[in-house]
């Protein structure tokens, strides 16, 4: 097991733990960290664009003129696409993008993820995580005395208090242990884990 620093919300070293190796010390494969980032924005795309085609527009069925003799091309009713107002042909309908890997394979996309982070020395262990009141001037101050400008704060379990005070400063993102991912993990550049959140964390991929 590797041993990581613990800092209270002052930036100082109050101790140490050890974070299991086989959550954060995996090999890293970039192909399976794209598969899976690829599959989280897939499932976030709206899906919603839509035409009107033939059969949706409103109008007469009714043959605008007779079929010969007038020297003019065929033409069928009003609705026709060839004609301003009728319906478009092959144009989008609403859809979804969303596709699944295997379940395996997000766990272990999401160690590699972890992993990285540990590599990079991005990775911060807190004491404790807690607010008293919904104040942004002092989560603002943990965050500079832990030197985290642009980071993913993990809680693990609902904390309204740090989610309010946190919400609308640029660059710093608040997600409990089940929402973490891959995706905002390599997001962001510090990943800011209370110990409690280790252990649920710990539960969720062993």
């Amino acid at each position: 097991m590797a041993a990581v620093d613990v800092l209270n919300i002052k930036g100082e070293k109050v101790s140490e733990i050890d974070i299991p190796d086989s959550i954060f010390n995996v090999a890293i494969k970039e192909s399976v960290l794209h598969e899976v980032v690829t599959m989280q924005l897939a499932s976030r795309r709206s899906g919603t664009a839509c035409v009107k085609h033939r059969s949706d527009i409103s109008g007469s069925t009714k043959k605008l003129y007779r079929q010969k003799g007038t020297g003019r091309a065929r033409r069928g009713n009003i609705k026709s696409p060839l004609l301003r107002g009728g319906g478009s042909v092959f144009g989008p309908n609403p859809r979804s993008y969303a596709y699944k890997v295997p379940k395996k394979v997000r766990k272990l996309a999401l160690k590699m993820a972890l992993t990285s982070k540990y590599n990079d020395k991005k990775l911060l262990v807190l004491d404790q995580f807690e607010l008293d009141e919904i104040k942004t001037k002092k989560f603002i101050g943990i965050s500079k005395a832990i030197n985290v400008s642009k980071g993913l704060f993990i809680t693990e379990k609902e904390n309204r208090n740090i989610e309010l005070s946190a919400r609308n400063i640029p660059n710093i993102k608040i997600l409990r242990c089940e929402g973490l991912n891959v995706y905002d993990i390599l997001k962001f550049e510090h990943l800011v884990l209370p110990i409690d959140s280790i252990k649920a964390i710990e539960r969720r991929l062993l």
